[in-house]
């Protein structure tokens, strides 16, 4: 491994961390993935600090929490001088490069929509040297047609299935890269996601028939709504499939050109999904099956097929990448790099959690306990822009909140005796100590993340609006 080594983000979209063989699939959906898994580090107590798209990628673009970068609602623009892990890199001599959904251009409140156009350079994060992107590619394409834009705003048409498009534009830029200089390449995949237009799953050709036999996972049998996961779960795991067969793709390139030892990639996603099992959504709730994520680690000190159950977040990625690159972590990232795990240092007991859209909530999960709040008096966003035209749902946007001084309580699960988070016990007086103890840390947690200490209130509770 060279001092400095090229890093690489492979990027999928709601993807639960059961999809993957080496968090309990029985089906053979990821074999290159679980590989990568023998020879490098994962994550098993992985989770999503918000569970929706924008916001998760403004903390991991810039390792601060959405309510920091103002992104806390889909839609809204990363700032143009924030301070981002792109620019970072570029600093420090890496070439820097970008292949797919961004979600970090458009501004709904300026009426300042890049959906469906290129995305002005200003706009792209520090992203510079090679570019194959669109803002909101679930916009822009299908499973079988579709396009993103170069860095000169050029169109690129997609020919094939898009997971395997996304990946030849990679591989382009591995391959035609002439340079002596690190890369820094990250490839954000739409995959495993629904396609908005139809809230179906676009798998590959042949998805039904070739994952029917999929066990259903019990979280989706408990939740208070039926869901669309019958309809959807083969092609779901076909998506996955397809991520899992263009990352052996991207392997294979590296091992070509005799950079594969000298690279470390990471494989995570954005947040997970529970097929609106769950209050009629498909994420953006405190349930597991919204915000635990896969997160697998290979290349540098990521090494030895280790497994770590500590809890850990996709805001630690952001100072995990500057250290990879030798940078000093900026004091403005909120969380440690994942090296202190490596290196035995302490660790948290918690990890923190922001929700913003459907319902304005906080909240923090142990290894035993998941603990929620929320501000029901302060909540604009109701839900996404199917049930809202496109002026209902700007003025929604316009008129969100990123905060709240107080909350009232919401869930309590015993994750232990109940890990499919069936059993609500945050009105059982029995817990009262344990909420009090999870009130305060939760507390904490939330002061850290450079939000005001706020008022807690027990369950029942009424709020003015």
């Amino acid at each position: 491994m060279k001092k400095r080594p090229n890093i690489i983000v492979f990027f999928s979209d709601q993807q639960r961390y059961d999809s993957v063989g080496c968090y309990g699939q029985k089906l053979d959906v990821t074999p290159n993935l679980d590989r990568l898994a023998r020879e490098g580090v994962k994550f098993e107590h992985a989770f999503t600090c918000q569970p929706v798209c924008g916001p998760a990628r403004s903390c991991l673009q810039t390792g601060k929490y959405a309510t920091e970068t103002g992104c806390f609602v889909n839609r809204r623009p990363l700032k143009e001088d924030e301070d981002t892990i792109a620019k970072r890199l570029n600093a420090a001599g890496y070439e820097t490069a970008y292949v797919g959904k961004w979600h970090l251009a458009s501004h709904h409140h300026a009426n300042e929509l890049f959906i469906t156009k290129p995305i002005p350079k200003e706009r792209r994060g520090g992203y510079k040297d090679y570019i194959a992107m669109a803002d909101v590619l679930e916009f822009t394409s299908h499973g079988y047609d579709g396009y993103v834009f170069d860095k000169d705003g050029n169109r690129m048409d997609f020919v094939g299935y898009r997971v395997d498009c996304m990946t030849d534009y990679a591989i382009s830029y591995i391959r035609k890269k002439q340079s002596e200089d690190p890369f820094f390449l990250f490839i954000s995949y739409i995959e495993p996601h629904q396609q908005n237009d139809t809230n179906l799953c676009e798998g590959p050709d042949g998805s039904k028939e070739k994952f029917k036999d999929y066990e259903v996972p019990k979280d989706l049998l408990v939740g208070e709504y039926e869901g669309d996961w019958k309809e959807n779960y083969p092609d779901y795991l076909g998506s996955c499939h397809s991520l899992d067969y263009n990352l052996g793709r991207i392997i294979n390139t590296l091992k070509e050109k005799g950079i594969y030892d000298d690279t470390v990639i990471v494989y995570t996603s954005d947040h997970g999904n529970h097929f609106k099992t769950r209050e009629g959504e498909y994420k953006r709730q405190c349930f597991d099956s919204s915000l635990r994520i896969p997160m697998i680690i290979k290349g540098a000190e990521f090494a030895g097929g280790k497994t770590y159950t500590e809890l850990v977040s996709l805001i630690n990625l952001p100072p995990t990448i500057m250290e990879l690159a030798g940078l000093n972590v900026p004091e403005s990232m909120r969380e440690e790099p994942l090296q202190n795990i490596l290196e035995g240092k302490k660790w948290q007991d918690s990890v923190f959690y922001q929700i913003s859209e459907t319902e304005l909530a906080r909240g923090i999960r142990t290894k035993r306990w998941k603990y929620c709040v929320h501000a029901p008096h302060r909540q604009q966003l109701l839900h996404m822009a199917e049930k809202f035209d496109a002026q209902q749902y700007h003025n929604m946007l316009k008129n969100s909140l990123p905060d709240s001084e107080e909350y009232v309580e919401q869930y309590l699960f015993d994750l232990v005796a109940d890990p499919i988070e069936e059993n609500n016990l945050v009105d059982k007086a029995e817990y009262e100590e344990v909420r009090k103890v999870l009130r305060d840390e939760l507390k904490r947690r939330m002061v850290k993340a450079g939000e005001k200490e706020p008022t807690i209130y027990s369950w029942g509770h009424k709020l003015d609006s």
